[in-house]
């Protein structure tokens, strides 16, 4: 069997209780087709990781689909704040751990190289240290330098069950480019279990060999392939189509109930019954084509 499937079959082989690392930042390359897919199958208790949260981790915990958030902060850019993490960390149901950015791509790196712990000198000195030490402590500790004698702060690796991985460009093996910023998206992937790739195109692997250097996830670590058209609106992807202001702007108004943020779900979720029927629900071909990135600005 390829790895070639539909989003609904690839979010089946995602089981509740599962790790996510979701390579989204802000409101760029987040798997917001992937998020919808998993609230409509109704996966839950989810744990989310994420270098800077994002729209995606967002709409996931105010479904009620994730139980442990762990991330390094975020926001949802100049449109404001991820009101439904505050929200549930301010209610308790949502159990957040918040690190630096760099202390998250830290723990993603010690698990991509298979190692025991990490050590590093962000957080040293900080509050967000001193709360993750008051609410459990269980991923940070001090060791000794075995040289210098000198105390350092050291992270347990981050090892999720699925990175889950917006991309350009990618082969029908999972084969994938990301143009533009990386973030920690390769460390991400080479940490996990496995990968699930959602790509704009999927090219024959010819095309990816011509330009190898260009492939930040290798196929080798990927389960599962999605080709999927605007499967991050209403985020951008840089040199395919940028942000939807105006649609994220109506997620921002949804999120400031939770009652509101139902509403939107049964109209943007629960209402379709699949990715295409979204995007005839927001706009269709019409809209989209406002949104296509202009080939020498790359957005």
């Amino acid at each position: 069997m390829g790895k070639l499937v539909t989003l609904a079959e690839a979010v089946a082989s995602i089981p509740s209780g599962s790790h996510l690392a979701l390579s989204g930042f802000a409101i760029t390359r987040c798997t917001m087709a992937f998020a919808r897919e998993v609230i409509r199958q109704g996966i839950r208790g989810l744990t989310v990781s994420q270098c800077v949260g994002a729209m995606d981790a967002d709409l996931l915990v105010g479904a009620g689909a994730v139980e442990r958030l762990i991330y390094g902060g975020g926001s949802l850019d100049r449109f404001g704040r991820l009101a439904c993490v505050n929200r549930g960390i301010e209610g308790g149901s949502l159990h957040a751990e918040e690190y630096s950015s760099l202390s998250i791509a830290f723990r993603y790196l010690a698990g991509a190289l298979g190692l025991p712990f990490m050590p590093i000198r962000s957080l040293v000195g900080s509050d967000l240290l001193r709360q993750l030490q008051e609410r459990s402590g269980a991923d940070v500790a001090s060791i000794k330098d075995p040289f210098t004698g000198e105390s350092w702060l050291a992270l347990r690796p981050l090892s999720p069950d699925v990175a889950v991985v917006q991309v350009q460009v990618s082969d029908e093996d999972g084969n994938a480019w990301i143009r533009g910023p990386r973030w920690d998206n390769a460390e991400q992937v080479r940490a996990s279990q496995r990968t699930i790739v959602i790509t704009e195109r999927v090219v024959p692997g010819d095309v990816i060999r011509q330009d190898a250097e260009q492939t930040v996830i290798p196929g080798l670590f990927v389960s599962h392939v999605v080709k999927l058209p605007f499967g991050a609106h209403p985020a951008s992807v840089y040199r395919v189509y940028d942000y939807d202001a105006a649609e994220i702007k109506r997620y921002v108004e949804a999120t400031r109930t939770p009652e509101a943020l139902q509403a939107y779900l049964v109209e943007t979720v629960h209402g379709v019954p699949d990715h295409a029927a979204y995007l005839e629900k927001i706009g269709g071909q019409a809209r989209l084509s406002e949104l296509m990135a202009d080939p020498g600005l790359g957005y």
